[in-house]
């Protein structure tokens, strides 16, 4: 007998370095087909899917801003920029035959619908992967924040935090080797710890809306999957 799906409708967070050239910059075609191979896997098993992507790999606002850049002239950049990643995105899974729509929190009509709550659950449940760019539309405040609230407004199940490594530990991993990885914590832990994965506005908009986070390793070649069965994999935030 085939194993149930734990969550129907999810919305996966992307950083842009997913889509970056080795150097951590720039838009790489063969990691964004990478990156859409992944997403097929989950929309492949019949999951509604949602998708927010970063810009870190075309800009970093926090550069500007320690050169005195104005924050919200920062933040509006990297705004656009996720479009860029968006656009890049959408054209990798259209060329694997899947049905995308990218919506746009910053109106640019040539290249993207507006952001449309009951458009882009329509679009989901039509069988398209919507990718949502653009932040929230609003200066001060961080991708993350874009994603848990697209989450909480689409009705998603869960968040996935995808990113290169296995999940929230209590040191860096990557300088670290004997870093201990979080099987569990509550928003409040993730909070008063301070993780890195997500920001503290982020985190309480999925506490006071009762939504998932899992964080996991988004190159783990079955972890999408496992994710969406329930099975353990990553740290899972949640009350």
């Amino acid at each position: 007998m085939e194993k149930e799906l734990k969550y129907k409708r999810v919305l996966l967070k992307l950083s842009g370095e997913a889509l970056a050239e080795e150097d951590g910059f720039g838009i790489d075609p063969v990691r964004a087909e990478d990156v859409a191979e992944r997403v097929r896997g989950v929309h492949e098993l019949g999951v509604d899917v949602a998708v927010v992507i970063g810009a870190g790999n075309l800009w970093r606002g926090r550069t500007g801003i320690e050169r005195g850049m104005d924050r919200a002239t920062a933040d509006y950049m990297g705004m656009l920029a996720t479009m860029m990643n968006a656009l890049a995105l959408m054209d990798a899974m259209e060329r694997m035959g899947l049905q995308t729509r990218v919506q746009s929190a910053v109106e640019m009509h040539t290249v993207a619908e507006p952001y449309i709550r009951r458009r882009a659950i329509r679009h989901m449940e039509k069988g398209r992967i919507v990718i949502l760019g653009g932040g929230t539309g609003n200066p001060f405040f961080s991708t993350d924040t874009a994603a848990a609230l697209r989450a909480v407004e689409i009705g998603a199940d869960l968040i996935i935090k995808a990113t290169k490594v296995d999940g929230v530990y209590d040191k860096d991993p990557l300088t670290n080797p004997e870093a201990t990885l979080f099987e569990n914590l509550t928003y409040m832990e993730a909070i008063n710890r301070r993780v890195e994965v997500m920001d503290s506005t982020a985190l309480s908009l999925c506490m006071d809306n009762h939504l998932p986070i899992l964080v996991l390793n988004l190159w783990h070649p079955d972890a999408l999957r496992l994710a969406l069965y329930g099975e353990h994999i990553g740290t899972l935030i949640v009350d």
